[in-house]
């Protein structure tokens, strides 16, 4: 099953009936944006330099030009974000950057006590977002950790007016649909 919107696909494989994995894929780099913030950046050093005639203004220019562009990539820019849910054994939460550095995590299946939507609250909007709640390990009935899982939102739940209009309250749905999956995968 594969849902597209805005710049995000997600992909629902299931493997067995104890097995299941989430996928959801951003769009990959704009060539054309990366060309046009570098470009901009380098004509504004180059203005500078005609200005002052000194030449380590383009140097100093094309360094963090090429250093914001790794630590970009490196850091920030997340393509594929999987979640594989073994309900017996646990979680392995798996992030792909445009660098091709991953980063992998892993949640024992005794340590998830629920999975649940957050909301937060970020300038005017509301966001949800789907989380697991760890279990305390010294108290078995509180929570010690909130996991939140896919970073990665479409703009157009970003975007939201924080009180239920059309778009707010499909998300919203999805979002329970995502709960409803999770919590039958997992619990």
């Amino acid at each position: 099953m594969e849902e597209r919107e805005d710049c995000i696909a997600l992909q629902c494989r299931q493997y067995s009936a104890s097995c299941r994995e989430f996928s959801v894929r951003c769009q990959p780099v704009q060539l054309r944006s990366l060309s046009a913030a570098t470009c901009s950046v380098w004509l504004a050093a180059y203005w500078l330099f005609v200005l002052t005639q000194n030449s380590m203004v383009l140097s100093a220019a094309i360094f963090i030009t090429l250093i914001g562009l790794i630590v970009y990539l490196h850091f920030v820019k997340i393509d594929q974000e999987s979640l594989l849910v073994i309900a017996s054994l646990g979680i392995q939460m798996t992030s792909s950057y445009a660098s091709g550095k991953e980063n992998t995590t892993f949640i024992e299946m005794s340590r998830v006590k629920d999975v649940v939507i957050n909301e937060a609250i970020y300038m005017q909007k509301v966001i949800y977002y789907l989380c697991i709640l760890l279990r305390d390990p010294l108290d078995p009935q509180s929570v010690s950790e909130v996991v939140p899982l896919f970073q990665q939102r479409p703009r157009t739940m970003e975007s939201e007016l924080p009180f239920p209009k059309g778009g707010c309250f499909r998300a919203r749905v999805q979002a329970h649909c995502w709960v409803s999956v999770m919590k039958t995968a997992v619990l």
